[in-house]
């Protein structure tokens, strides 16, 4: 199922294999079926865990521009190592301090983790295959990666409610360990061929926010691909951490089924993320994220509507959209961003913008939820969304038109610096565009 042709020089096997391993554990939060249930049952209100989760969110967007910016200038192998340490602290401040206070300081350092982590791993993978001449394998590694981090989530989160039945706190305990199994990948990742040297750091901590700010700036289909991606990153992070247990819980399923769903889900999500190419071959990067967000749109829609077995049915079909779209989106983003040294803050500005929405979002499902009203709030989602992507459907085609009436220069190998006249020129290929 996951099967891949790794690139001939064993080196890049090797780092290949390494961050595969720091993304399985890195990203096995065992405590991510229950922590609803878990929270409600120290005595947390549902103002009080969405709550949580909005300044999670916040905290997140804060973070992420000065954590981007400090894996350019230094290097992105120390912003996973500081990452991934941060996140063995954070899972074992709710094993001794099951309060408020103690969850929201577990999940602020839950979002310092992951924006150490968000641009970083992706631009590490980018960079490293680009300067080892593997480029071409990019697509195919990170969705692959992307499908072995969900493996020990299909393994574990079935029983996870059993286990917290026996022993309340383990799945965070467990988590700890997880997450200090990823510290000791990141240890071992190897340097980007070629090195990634600053003289003066802090003058270039200045200098790279500047310079991302005016790529952005610059090329409003870099803004545009942004904006997509934070439709789909809202609709999967709101499923699948906030709507996933309310969702279920409506439909009278009991909490021991939550680990076996999600699961499910996750089985369906791993069988996406190994084979984006197929859908980016048949549509295109660009048509294929704009088609799976309408659908994973629907699918919350339709939920309402229907019973328990067709309400996992959906999402699953939802799981497996959302494992094809994110490696496609994370290329097209990658090949869109014409000057790799502000590739971890540019992917970082995308980053914040996804939580900040999702922070908004969380705040209203807190208030639907208290009132009764999920249904509501899932049909809203879902018209909003399909509304939001016609829109930028329209201006997607309209910046395409442009783009396609001006001179391309010849290609650029990643990692060259266009010059200030005109950033955004690159070739069609180039910015991940249909090819065909």
């Amino acid at each position: 199922m996951l099967g891949l042709r790794l690139p001939a020089k064993p080196a890049v096997q090797r780092a290949v294999r390494l961050t595969y391993g720091f993304q399985f554990f890195f990203g096995l939060l065992l405590w991510v079926p229950i922590f609803y249930s878990y929270q409600k049952l120290i005595g947390l209100s549902d103002g009080e865990i969405f709550g949580i989760q909005s300044i999670y969110y916040i905290v997140f967007c804060l973070l992420e521009i000065p954590t981007g910016m400090i894996a350019d200038r230094f290097d992105y192998r120390t912003s996973l190592t500081a990452g991934a340490g941060v996140l063995v602290a954070a899972n074992l401040v709710p094993v001794f301090l099951s309060s408020y206070p103690g969850f929201l300081v577990h999940f602020v350092l839950i979002a310092l983790a992951r924006s150490l982590v968000s641009g970083a791993q992706s631009a590490y993978l980018y960079e490293y295959l680009h300067a080892s001449g593997a480029g071409e394998h990019y697509l195919r590694v990170e969705g692959v990666g992307r499908a072995y981090s969900l493996v020990g989530k299909i393994v574990f989160w079935p029983v996870i409610g059993l286990l917290m039945s026996w022993s309340l706190p383990s799945p965070y305990w467990l988590t700890a360990i997880n997450a200090g199994i990823a510290l000791a990948f990141a240890l071992k990742l190897p340097p980007i061929p070629g090195g990634r040297r600053v003289t003066d750091k802090t003058a270039s901590l200045v200098a790279g926010l500047g310079g991302a700010l005016w790529t952005l700036r610059s090329s409003r289909w870099l803004v545009l691909l942004m904006v997509q991606g934070v439709a789909m990153f809202t609709l999967v992070r709101i499923c699948q951490v906030n709507l996933f247990q309310p969702i279920l819980e409506s439909k009278t399923l009991s909490v021991n089924w939550y680990g076996t769903v999600l699961a499910a889900m996750t089985v369906f999500e791993a069988l996406g993320a190994a084979r984006p190419h197929r859908l980016r071959r048949a549509i295109g990067p660009v048509g294929s994220v704009f088609t799976l967000t309408i659908v994973m749109a629907l699918c919350l829609g339709v939920i309402v509507f229907v019973g328990a077995f067709p309400a996992v049915v959906l999402l699953c079909v939802f799981a497996v959209a959302t494992g094809i779209a994110f490696p496609i989106q994370k290329q097209l983003l990658n090949d869109s961003i014409t000057d790799s040294r502000y590739r971890a803050t540019l992917l970082s500005m995308e980053s914040i913008v996804d939580r900040a929405v999702c922070a908004l979002v969380a705040v209203a499902l807190g208030a639907y939820l208290a009132a009764g009203q999920l249904n509501e709030f899932l049909l809203l989602t879902a018209i909003v969304t399909c509304g939001a992507m016609g829109l930028l459907a329209v201006l997607l085609l309209a910046v395409r038109k442009h783009r396609s009436d001006r001179r391309v220069p010849a290609a650029r190998r990643p990692g060259t610096t266009f010059p200030p006249a005109d950033p955004q020129l690159r070739t069609r290929h180039e910015v991940g565009e249909v090819r065909h």
